[in-house]
């Protein structure tokens, strides 16, 4: 009697699963990479050999109230705001020099080093800023649509390599990067439970956080005294989570000692 994978593929797509469960029953190679590597230098050829890169920071930005953009009835102000929130959280982490980018529909993640907590932080306040002030205001004149922002980060070990056919000609676009582990699932759970333009981000990463500038607020207005940034979140009975605890930040960059605050959360990863 003939195997039922024998009827129930055709010749060319029950070699691709042989081929994959081969595979999956070698051992892989794993290589210790202290820090995210160029994508040019993730593999793809050798399709046993993954990346582990200890303690990523992942930054993940996710659109509060996307599904009320119909790109039927609403097309040319959908398009326009994927390109604003989207684009624009691009081009801030990039600014912040996080070693790899992505976007994912209508949100955006950004790794960041084990070296870089304060950095990643000022990057996330920095785009929760915009979302705030520019991205919400703008869509709701436009739309009249309220539509926000959601943030969250973890920290974790992560295992990367790229998925996919390897380069060849001009067929580039048929693989991705591949990052196995806690970070990037955990901070886009994180994000999806927070409130608009809140930050959420796990116990593990805030315990990274060590200067007073990510800690504390200024004083304003008035110069005030300066009481924690942070509120506690119970996750406990949440099981998405691998995590009991996390910390929630609701304040956006203050319009007289933002730029400040930001330039020395930089500077706390250098010291």
């Amino acid at each position: 009697m003939a195997d039922a994978s024998e009827t129930q593929y055709s010749p060319s797509i029950k070699k691709i699963i042989d081929d994959a469960d081969s595979l999956y029953r070698k051992s892989a190679s794993i290589t210790r990479r202290n820090k995210i590597p160029s994508t040019k230098l993730i593999p793809i050829e050798n399709q046993q050999e993954w990346f582990r890169i200890p303690d990523v920071i992942c930054v993940f930005a996710d659109m509060q109230g996307s599904t009320q953009l119909s790109a039927v009835l609403h097309d040319n102000s959908t398009a326009r705001a994927y390109q604003l929130y989207t684009g624009t959280a691009v081009k801030i982490f990039d600014d912040f020099d996080s070693p790899y980018i992505d976007v994912r529909g209508d949100g955006v993640l950004a790794l960041f080093d084990s070296d870089q907590p304060h950095r990643a932080l000022a990057a996330a306040v920095t785009f929760k800023t915009f979302a705030k002030q520019v991205f919400s205001k703008n869509i709701k004149d436009k739309t009249g649509l309220d539509i926000g922002s959601h943030l969250g980060i973890d920290v974790r070990t992560v295992l990367v390599r790229k998925i996919g056919f390897k380069r060849r000609d001009s067929r580039s676009d048929r693989q991705n990067e591949v990052w196995a582990g806690k970070p990037v699932n955990m901070a886009a759970k994180l994000s999806g439970v927070s409130e608009d333009c809140e930050l959420l981000v796990s116990d593990r990463y805030f315990k990274l956080i060590k200067d007073e500038h990510g800690l504390k607020s200024c004083g304003c207005p008035g110069g005030g005294e300066k009481v924690s940034l942070w509120e506690d979140i119970d996750l406990s009975e949440d099981d998405r989570f691998d995590f009991d605890k996390a910390k929630v930040l609701k304040p956006n960059w203050c319009a007289m000692h933002g730029r400040e605050y930001c330039r020395k959360l930089i500077l706390a990863d250098n010291a």
